[in-house]
This record gives structure tokens, C-alpha cells and sequence, in this order.
């Protein structure tokens, strides 16, 4: 069976950390595809290794605006 998660990736100096959104687990990578892939490995695993996973709902993930501070 396939599910469809969330992951939210950002950049920190030259690597990608993807995390999961329904489950407490994260991954790097040098580039967005193989922190993606990394990420799909860990929580491959995770399911694997834990009987009851707590998977949370998928968020509502949206876009907001302030105004500059600066």
C-alpha cells in the first residue's frame, strides 16, 4: 500500500534537511532529491522498527506575509 506524506525541506549553509511532517523524523542530503530520498529511507525504516506508529494528520501548510522589519 502507498501513502502520501508531507516534507517540508529548507537549507542550512550546503546541505538540505527534509522533514516529515506526520512523523517526528528527518533527514539531510547535499541536494534536494537526496535529502528527499534520504527522508523516504528513514521513515521507511522507522515504520519498519516501530509496532504503533503515531502518524499525525497532514498539516494545512500555507504561506504568510509581515511586513520588513529592517
Amino acid at each position: 500500500m502507498m501513502r502520501t506524506l508531507t516534507a517540508a525541506v529548507h537549507q542550512e549553509e550546503d546541505w538540505f534537511v527534509a522533514r516529515c511532517l506526520e512523523l517526528d523524523v528527518a533527514s539531510q542530503g547535499e541536494t534536494l532529491d537526496e535529502a528527499l530520498a534520504n527522508l523516504r529511507e528513514a521513515v521507511e525504516l522507522y515504520l519498519e522498527q516501530v509496532t504503533q506508529p503515531q502518524i499525525e494528520a497532514t498539516p494545512f501548510v500555507t504561506a504568510f506575509q509581515i511586513a520588513s522589519v529592517a
